[in-house]
C-alpha cells in the first residue's frame, strides 16, 4: 500500500503519495447526509445533489427559495435599463441602490461569522460552515451562471447601481475568493483546533500508527476499491465528464523506468459518507479520516503497477439553472424533466482546487473544462466543507444549543389532560396565529391536515404544496383524504429550484391516489402557502384556512421561524375558494376582501399604503411602516420607502438576506432603520405593518419584495383583525430592533456591523432563545 501522507489539497511525489502539511478538518461540497456514518453503514449520497437533511435544509438561502431563482435576470435587464444611474424627477439620487449580488455575499458573510463566533456551539459552528459552502454553491450555479449567461449573449445592460455585467461579476469573483479564504481559515485555525479540544478529531494518514494504516486499507480493500471508477485520459479515452460538485481527485501516474506522464481521473464515490470513523483512541476520542485521504493513499491498488507522480483534489460547479417556456410546452412535467437531465450538463463556471496543485495539471483541468482563472479557487486544507453537516449530527448535546422542543400552541391545547384536541372547535372559537418553530408545526397544521382527513364531515381539501419532505405526513394525510372519498385538490409547483425532481414525484403520487393535482398558472410559480378545509356543519358549509409564511414542511417547521394564521372567517373562506379557482381553472379575481395577491394586486396595495403613510408624515401626523422579509430588492417598492422617510416615516426593516436599501443616508433614508438576525433558526416569515393613523394594520404572507414575488408569482398576504395576534408581532419585531438584542445593523454602504455584546461586554439578548422562553410561558398559563 501506499505509505504517505496527504494534505488535503494535494500530494506530489515519486511512487508514494507525497507529504502532507495540514491538519485543518474541514470540507466543503454539496448535500450530505448529517448523521455519524461509517463505511458501510448506509450512509445516503454525497456530491451531486442528494436529499437533504434538516441540517442541510437551514441552508440560508435559501440557498431557500428567497435568493437563487435565475428567472429573474429578464427582469431585472428591464428594470435595470429603466432604473440604473437615474436620478428622479423629486430628487431621489441614481447611486440610491445597492447591489443584489453583492448584498448577498454580505449575508452569507454574516452566516460565517456565526461560524466564527466561539460563543457558538462547536457543533453549530459545524453547521454554519457547512452552509456556508453550500449557499455558495448555489450562488454560483444560478446567480453568477445567470450574469455569465447575460455577458456571454451580449446583454450588457447595466445594473441598478451602474455597473456593467462584467465589471460586477469581476467584483463577485474578487469578493467570493476572498470569502472562500476567510473560511477556509475559520475552520482551520480555530474550528479544527476547538473540535480537537473537544474530543473529536478529523486525522491525517501520518497520523495513524502502522496498524490503523494496514486496519484502514483493508477496509479500503473490502468496502471503497470496488466502488471506484477511474477514468484515464489518452488518445483512446477523452476527457472525462466531471459532474457538479462532485469531489474528485486528479491522479498523474507513469510506467516504472518510463518519463513520460498519464493523467487520470478518480470520483470520489457519492455514495459513500464523506469522513470514515476510526475505533475510538484512548480517552475516547473520534476520530475521522477524510475519505480522499484513504483513497489517495491506496492509490497503488488503483491504479496497479503504475507510479504515482502526483495527485490533486478538485471539484467542478456547474451552472444548474433550469429554463422553459410554459407557453410552449404541452406538458410541463415532460419539459421539466427533460430540462433537470440536462442541468447536470451545465458549463463549468467554478473549479476549486487544492493550494498546492502542480501546474501542468492545473493547466490539463483549466484547458479541458474551458474555464478562464479568474475561477480557479485555490483554497488551503480539505476542499468540500459542506461535508460538515455529517459532523454537526454528531451525538454531542453538550456541543449543540440547548435543545428546546416546539410546544403545542395554547389555543390547541386539549380542554382536558385526556382529551384529543378538536381543532375545528379551536378555530371556531377565534383566530389562532402559531408561531413556528416555537410552536409545533406537528400538533397545529399537520394534525388539523390529519383530523380533516379522517372527518366525515369534510367534504374538500384544498392546499399548495411549493417544497415538502421525504415520507411527508402532508402527502399522505391528503392521500388518505382521497381515499376516504373527499374532494382533494393538491397545487403542486413542481419548479420550486432544487426540488423539482421530487415534486414531480410528489404531484405523481398523488394523481395515482385520486388526488386533482395541478400546476397553477402558465408563467407564474405558485408560492402562496394556503391550505383550506370545507367541511359541512348544521346544514351548511364552513370553510377552515390557513394562511401562512412557510411552506408545508414538518422538517424545516422545526429550523425555519414562520407565521400561519387559522381562522374559519367566511370572508377569507370565499377569498380563498376563488383564488384556488383561478389557479386551477380560467377565473380572473379583480379584488379580495381580506387578501393581497400577487402579481394583480399586491405591488398596487403596498405602495398605496406606503404613500398613505406618506402623506400623513406630510401633514405632520405620526407614520410608521415595519417590513419583515427574506430579501428587499424591488426598486419601486424601494423608492417608496426612499419618499416615506424623507417625508418622515419611521421605516423599519428586518431582513435575513439580500437588501438594496442603503440605510441612514442624510436627506434620502435618515428614517430608515435596518435589522438583520442569523442564529439558531432561519428567519423566513414575511411580515408587513402600517401605522394608519392608530388603526393598525398588518399582514403576514409568502411575498419577498423582490421583482419576481410581485410580477411573477401567485403570493398572498392576509390582513390579521386580532388585536391579540398585532400586538404580539409588533412586541416581537420591537424586541427585533431593539439596540438589546443581538443582531446586525445595515450600513449606508451596503456593509453590516455586528452588534452582540454590549459596551461593557456583557452578551446582548438572543431573540431565538428569549422568544421560546415567552412563549413556553404563554402555553404554561394557558392551563
Amino acid at each position: 500500500m501506499t505509505d504517505g501522507t496527504v494534505s488535503g489539497t494535494g500530494t506530489s511525489g515519486t511512487g508514494s503519495s507525497g507529504t502532507g502539511s495540514s491538519d485543518a478538518g474541514v470540507s466543503d461540497s454539496g448535500a450530505r447526509d448529517a448523521g455519524v456514518a461509517t463505511i458501510g453503514a448506509g450512509a445516503g449520497p454525497r456530491g451531486e445533489r442528494a436529499p437533504r437533511t434538516l441540517q442541510q435544509e437551514q441552508t440560508f438561502h435559501d440557498a431557500n427559495e428567497a435568493d437563487f431563482d435565475g428567472d429573474d435576470f429578464d427582469e431585472e435587464i428591464a428594470w435595470s435599463a429603466e432604473m440604473q444611474g437615474v436620478a428622479t424627477e423629486d430628487g431621489l439620487p441614481a447611486d440610491r441602490f445597492l447591489d443584489r449580488e453583492l448584498s448577498w455575499l454580505e449575508f452569507n458573510q454574516r452566516v460565517l461569522e456565526m461560524a466564527e463566533d466561539p460563543a457558538t456551539p462547536l457543533l453549530e459552528r459545524a453547521n454554519f460552515l457547512a452552509i456556508f459552502s453550500s449557499n455558495l454553491d448555489e450562488f454560483f450555479m444560478v446567480r453568477v451562471a445567470g450574469l455569465k449567461r447575460r455577458i456571454m449573449t451580449g446583454l450588457a445592460v447595466p445594473t441598478n447601481v451602474g455597473m456593467a455585467p462584467q465589471q460586477l461579476l469581476d467584483e463577485i469573483v474578487q469578493r467570493a475568493h476572498g470569502l472562500q479564504l476567510r473560511h477556509a481559515k475559520a475552520a482551520q485555525e480555530s474550528f479544527a483546533p476547538d473540535l480537537r479540544a473537544a474530543g473529536i478529531t478529523l486525522v491525517r494518514w501520518h497520523d495513524l500508527t502502522d496498524a490503523e494504516r494496514e486496519a484502514m486499507s483493508d477496509r479500503f480493500d473490502a468496502e471503497i476499491f470496488p466502488v471506484l471508477m477511474p477514468l484515464a485520459v489518452d488518445p483512446a479515452h477523452p476527457f472525462p465528464y466531471i459532474s457538479g460538485l462532485s469531489l474528485n481527485l486528479a491522479v498523474r501516474v507513469r510506467v516504472p523506468g518510463e518519463d513520460e506522464d498519464q493523467f487520470a481521473r478518480l470520483k470520489v464515490p457519492a455514495v459513500l459518507p464523506r469522513f470514515v470513523e476510526l475505533p475510538r483512541a484512548a480517552g475516547g476520542v473520534q476520530r475521522f479520516l477524510p475519505l480522499e485521504e484513504l483513497i489517495a493513499n491506496n492509490l497503488d491498488e488503483v491504479f496497479s503497477g503504475m507510479e504515482i507522480v502526483e495527485h490533486h483534489v478538485f471539484r467542478v460547479t456547474r451552472n444548474e439553472d433550469v429554463t422553459i417556456d410554459e407557453d410552449d410546452t404541452e406538458n410541463l412535467i415532460k419539459a421539466l424533466e427533460h430540462e433537470l437531465s440536462r442541468r447536470k450538463f451545465g458549463p463549468p463556471i467554478r473549479l476549486e482546487v487544492a493550494e498546492d496543485i502542480d501546474d501542468d495539471t492545473l493547466e490539463l483541468l483549466v484547458d479541458e473544462l474551458g474555464i478562464t482563472d479568474s475561477e480557479v479557487y485555490r483554497l488551503p486544507g480539505l476542499l468540500d466543507l459542506t461535508g460538515l453537516f455529517q459532523l454537526a449530527g454528531l451525538d454531542r448535546p453538550d456541543l449543540r444549543y440547548t435543545k428546546r422542543v416546539p410546544v403545542t400552541a395554547a389555543a390547541f391545547l386539549p380542554t382536558d389532560q385526556d382529551d384529543e384536541p378538536d381543532f375545528f372547535q379551536s378555530i371556531t372559537r377565534k383566530d389562532v396565529l402559531v408561531h413556528h418553530p416555537y410552536e409545533s408545526f406537528a400538533t397545529s397544521v399537520q394534525a388539523l391536515l390529519e383530523q380533516a382527513a379522517d372527518d366525515p364531515d369534510v367534504l374538500a381539501i384544498k392546499q399548495t404544496l411549493y417544497r415538502t419532505s421525504g415520507d411527508s405526513p402532508v402527502v399522505a394525510a391528503l392521500i388518505r383524504a382521497a381515499a376516504a372519498g373527499k374532494q382533494v385538490l393538491a397545487l403542486v409547483e413542481v419548479k420550486a429550484r432544487f426540488d423539482e425532481q421530487a415534486n414531480i414525484r410528489w404531484a405523481k403520487q398523488l394523481e395515482r391516489a385520486g388526488v386533482h393535482v395541478v400546476y397553477g398558472i402558465v408563467g407564474l410559480k405558485t408560492h402562496c402557502k394556503l391550505m383550506m378545509i370545507v367541511r359541512r356543519e348544521n346544514g351548511r358549509l364552513r370553510h377552515y384556512c390557513h394562511i401562512g409564511t412557510g411552506n408545508y414542511n414538518p422538517k424545516t417547521s422545526r429550523i425555519y421561524e414562520d407565521f400561519g394564521l387559522f381562522t374559519d372567517n367566511d370572508q377569507v373562506g370565499r377569498d380563498i375558494t376563488r383564488l384556488f379557482n383561478e389557479l386551477s381553472g380560467y377565473a380572473k379575481e379583480k379584488s379580495y376582501q381580506r387578501l393581497l395577491v400577487a402579481p394583480r394586486h399586491l405591488r398596487k396595495g403596498l405602495l398605496s399604503r406606503i404613500e398613505r403613510e406618506t402623506e400623513a408624515a406630510r401633514a405632520g401626523r405620526t407614520a410608521r411602516i415595519r417590513i419583515k422579509v427574506n430579501s428587499i430588492v424591488d426598486e419601486q417598492i424601494i423608492d417608496a420607502l426612499y419618499r416615506a422617510s424623507r417625508a418622515g416615516v419611521e421605516v423599519q426593516i428586518w431582513v435575513r438576506g439580500i437588501c438594496s436599501i442603503k440605510p441612514g443616508v442624510p436627506g434620502l433614508s435618515e428614517n430608515i432603520t435596518i435589522r438583520s438576525i442569523v442564529g439558531r433558526y432561519l428567519e423566513h416569515s414575511r411580515v408587513f405593518a402600517f401605522w394608519n393613523d392608530g388603526d393598525e394594520e398588518v399582514f403576514i404572507g409568502s411575498a419577498d419584495m423582490m421583482h419576481r414575488n410581485l410580477d411573477r408569482r401567485v403570493e398572498t398576504l392576509i390582513q390579521l383583525t386580532s388585536s391579540e395576534h398585532m400586538r404580539d408581532i409588533q412586541q416581537h419585531f420591537d424586541k427585533a430592533m431593539s439596540t438589546a438584542t443581538a443582531s446586525w445593523w445595515g450600513e449606508p454602504d451596503g456593509t453590516w456591523t455586528r452588534r452582540f455584546t454590549a459596551d461593557d461586554g456583557t452578551p446582548l439578548d438572543d431573540l431565538h432563545r428569549d422568544r421560546m422562553i415567552q412563549i413556553q410561558r404563554r402555553k404554561r398559563s394557558a392551563r
